[in-house]
This record gives C-alpha cells, sequence and structure tokens, in this order.
C-alpha cells in the first residue's frame, strides 16, 4: 500500500515544481541601483532680459546650430556628421557595447554543443593479453554524434547584475557618443565664427591701410609743397607698415582655423579653403532653462549617471561569489562502431546531471572583490556630481558672458563712432594748419583699434553664444535612452 494517495502525490508534485520554480528565479544579490542626489540651485544668476525659459523649447533637439541662420556652418555641420573620424570612432564603441550586451543577453540560454568524431583503429596481433584467447589484427571504427547542454542557474541574480551592467554601459556608450557629437559640433561652430571673425578684422585692416595709403599721398603731396615736415611722413610711412603686419599675421591665424575645420569635417588641410566673408549672423535668443532641467539635458550627465549604474550593478556581481553556483548539464547522442547502425535505437546514450561549486577559502580575495567594486561605485557617484557641478558652471558662465558681452558691444559701438568723428575733427584741423600730423596718427590708430575690438566683441558673443548652447545640452533629452534597449528574443534560442 503506497504511503500517500493519489492527491498528496499531486500536491507533493506541485509543492517541488514550486519549488524548483523558486530555485531557478533566485535572488539577486547587490544593492538595488538608485540615482545619487546631486546639488541643484534654485536659480540661474540672471538679469533682465534674460529670464528662466520651462517649458524646455528654445533649442532644436536636432541640428542646433541651425538658430544662427548660416547656411556656410549647416554645410560645414552636415559635412561633420558625415565625415568626423573622432565621430566614427564613438560610432564604432557604441556598436561594441551593443554587441557585448547582447552577448551577456545570451547567457539567459543554455549552451548547446555537438562535437562529431569519426575513428579508426588497428590492434596489434602482437599485443599482451590475459587471456587465453588467439590474437588477430582487428580493425575497430568509432562514430560519435555526442550533444551537450549546459546551463548555469542564476541563484543569487549575478548574471541578472550583469546583463543589468551591460545594458547601463551600451546606454552610458550612447550618452558618450551623442557628447562627443555635441562637442564636436560645437567646436566647429566656435572655430567657424572665430574665422568669421578674423574675417572681419582682415577686412577692417585692409580698409585702413587703403586709407592710411591716401593719407600718406596727401603727407607726401604736402611734404613736396613745404607744408609737412619728414617728420609726419615717416609717422604716417610707420602706421600704414604696422598695419600691414597686423594684416599679414592674421591671414596666418585664419588659416589655422581653417585647417582646424578641415579636420572636423574629415577635409585634407591642404585642399579645404572657406571664402572669406565678413561675419553677418546675430546670436539667437536663447533662454536658460532652469537649473534642474540641465540633469536631463546634458550628454557627459546622462553618461555619468549611466556609470553609477554600471558601477552598482558590480557590487551585486561582487558579492555572488559568497554564494555556490548550479549547473545544470545534460548529454545525449549516438555512438556506435559501424556507421551502418549509428543512428539506431539502440546506439543512443544519454546522460544528465548537476554541479555545484562554491569557493570555502579564497584568501580574502571575495571580499576584497566587494570593497573594489564599492570603492568604484563611489567614485562614480562623486564624477557624477562633479559633472553636475562643471555643468552648472558651464551655464552660468556663459549666460554671464551674453550678458557682459551685449553690453560691452553697445558701448563699443558708441566708441567706433566717437573714434570716427576723432579722426575727421583731425583731419578737418590738420588741413587748416591748426594741429600738428601726430593728431591724425593718432586719431587713426584710435579708430582701427576701437573697430577691431568691436569686430572681436562681435565674435565672442557668438562662440558664447554656441558654449551656452552646448552648456544646455544642444537640445539633447536623456529621456531618448529609454530607447537604447537590447533586449533577449525567442530567436536567440537557435542563434550563433
Amino acid at each position: 500500500m503506497p504511503f500517500f494517495r493519489e492527491p498528496a502525490k499531486s500536491a507533493v508534485l506541485q509543492v517541488c515544481i514550486g519549488l524548483l520554480a523558486v530555485l531557478l528565479a533566485g535572488c539577486t544579490v547587490g544593492p538595488n541601483y538608485k540615482r545619487p542626489a546631486a546639488a541643484v540651485p534654485a536659480k540661474w544668476d540672471i538679469s533682465p532680459p534674460w529670464r528662466e525659459a520651462d517649458p524646455r523649447d528654445s533649442v532644436p533637439k536636432t541640428e542646433w546650430w541651425s538658430l544662427f541662420h548660416d547656411g556656410d556652418l549647416n554645410g560645414l555641420e552636415t559635412q561633420l556628421l558625415a565625415e568626423n573620424q573622432t565621430l566614427a570612432v564613438s560610432i564604432a564603441t557604441l556598436e561594441q557595447a551593443r554587441a557585448a550586451a547582447q552577448v551577456q543577453n545570451a547567457t539567459l540560454f543554455p549552451t548547446v554543443t555537438v562535437n562529431p568524431t569519426v575513428g579508426g583503429q588497428r590492434y596489434s596481433a602482437n599485443r599482451s593479453t590475459g587471456s587465453n584467447v588467439a590474437l588477430t589484427n582487428a580493425i575497430q571504427g568509432s562514430y560519435v554524434i555526442p550533444f551537450n547542454v549546459s546551463y548555469e542557474v542564476d541563484l543569487v541574480g549575478k548574471r541578472r547584475r550583469t546583463i543589468e551592467a551591460a545594458q547601463a554601459a551600451y546606454q552610458a556608450n550612447a550618452a558618450d557618443l551623442e557628447n562627443v557629437r555635441l562637442l564636436l559640433t560645437s567646436e566647429l561652430a566656435a572655430d567657424y565664427f572665430t574665422l568669421r571673425q578674423l574675417d572681419t578684422e582682415i577686412a577692417i585692416l585692409t580698409r585702413t591701410v587703403e586709407a592710411l595709403q591716401k593719407g600718406l599721398d596727401l603727407v607726401n603731396s604736402r611734404h613736396t609743397g613745404g607744408l609737412a615736415s619728414g617728420l609726419d611722413v615717416a609717422q604716417e610711412e610707420t602706421l600704414l607698415n604696422t598695419t600691414r603686419t597686423q594684416a599679414t599675421l592674421l591671414v596666418q591665424q585664419r588659416k589655422q582655423f581653417e585647417d582646424a575645420i578641415a579636420v572636423l569635417v574629415g577635409k585634407p588641410a591642404p585642399e579645404f579653403h572657406l571664402a572669406v566673408r565678413e561675419l553677418s549672423a546675430e546670436p539667437p535668443n536663447i533662454d536658460a532653462t532652469v537649473p534642474s532641467d540641465v540633469l536631463e539635458r546634458r550628454p557627459d550627465i546622462a553618461e555619468a549617471e549611466r556609470r553609477m549604474a554600471v558601477a552598482n550593478a558590480q557590487i551585486g556581481i561582487a558579492k555572488a561569489a559568497y554564494y555556490p553556483s548550479l549547473t545544470l548539464f545534460g548529454q545525449g547522442g549516438w555512438n556506435s562502431a559501424d556507421i551502418s547502425t549509428l543512428l539506431n535505437a539502440s546506439s543512443a546514450f544519454w546522460a544528465v546531471g548537476a554541479n555545484v561549486a562554491q569557493d570555502i577559502f579564497s584568501g580574502g580575495a571575495v571580499r576584497a572583490g566587494v570593497h573594489y567594486s564599492q570603492a568604484g561605485y563611489d567614485g562614480s557617484v562623486a564624477q557624477y556630481r562633479g559633472t553636475v557641478l562643471n555643468a552648472f558652471r558651464e551655464v552660468q558662465d556663459n549666460v554671464t558672458g551674453l550678458q557682459v558681452l551685449g553690453s560691452a558691444r553697445q558701448s563699443q559701438a558708441d566708441a567706433v563712432a566717437a573714434a570716427r568723428r576723432q579722426l575727421d575733427l583731425a583731419n578737418s584741423r590738420y588741413v587748416g594748419g591748426l594741429v600738428s600730423y601726430l593728431d591724425v596718427v593718432s586719431a587713426q590708430q584710435n579708430l582701427l583699434s576701437n573697430e577691431q575690438e568691436a569686430a572681436v566683441i562681435q565674435g565672442q558673443r557668438l562662440v558664447t553664444s554656441v558654449l551656452l548652447v552646448k552648456a544646455l545640452g544642444g537640445g539633447w533629452d536623456a529621456a531618448s535612452l529609454n530607447a537604447v534597449h537590447v533586449k533577449p528574443q525567442l530567436k536567440d534560442l537557435v542563434t550563433p
């Protein structure tokens, strides 16, 4: 008489199945990830007409450089996205991270291998034997088709933490790619506007050289007529040649920025040229977003946050070494000495089993590994908070910079207008014999200096606008990382 009745057997079976399911599901060791807090200012230090913008729609989500309405810049940025080699490296790195995440996802499935072998053996007729059986030089074949299946049960969540780390690393690389793209496109825009600033300065110097040449002709004429001294001629010649020298040196600087742009757009520097054009763009109206938005709009902050998630998962992976590993395995196939009977039912074989492994003594290596991972996580938290603080600094610096440069531009425009009036008066008084030519030369130098300063301020305004857009994240949003995820598919069961 059986000890259990049939209903009892069914209940025991259900309990066993439940226990097996719990065993296979296991638990997950290590801390669950939660983004650490970072210090966020309540508002920016700004003054009217600047204001904080909410909602966050002041910068386009793509092609932020279109805010400047410059066709040449738009074309260069398009070339950069297609040809820049640094960007190509980051794209390849992202693909590697995606493949690494797929590799970890593959550990969710059993590993199946096959190792068919074919062999033959001829026995010596003179071999030693302990029996009285007559020896022959027999030949025996061997044909084996074995299949091996193994699967490591994720008892304490080591596999889940590893997959979690790989997914977070994939997202971190995606954020890094966006950060590289933002850095490169903003560097190109800054170099472009600096080059246009140099074009403007060179044009100012060229016009000044033409004006000084006319002045020198006038002084020479007056000197010939005895109305001007040799000192007047020498002063005008000195200013003329000094101005020509400045123009020549600026041409060299322009070429350096042109070559830098060539590298960014993936072109050989000797074959790349940009036509000369003076500054014509104006900085766009960019409202500073509320400080908390910076945490979601900067790809470098998103990358640092994802690196924290990777480091957090590493703690769980390290703690999993405290627990045993359980591997299920199975073997089956066909084995025969004659190929004609290889696939017969009687040639089949199989075996199943399980293996449990646990390090008893490791000399403190497991504990040290946990401490190492914890320290790595603490470092990533500090790195994240440092990145956040630097982001706030960059935004504030550029907001303040645009405020200051906006005021400076107006005062400098007034200075240029005053310098022109000074030169006109000096020329009139010199022709009337009321002042020496030194006053004219001084007025010419003053006008040139103020016109150059005005060009520098306008160039700095545009470059600072580029840096502000960059500091605000270039319209990027961390929510886009949600789509960066590798999910295991059922078809992966039969994928090599």
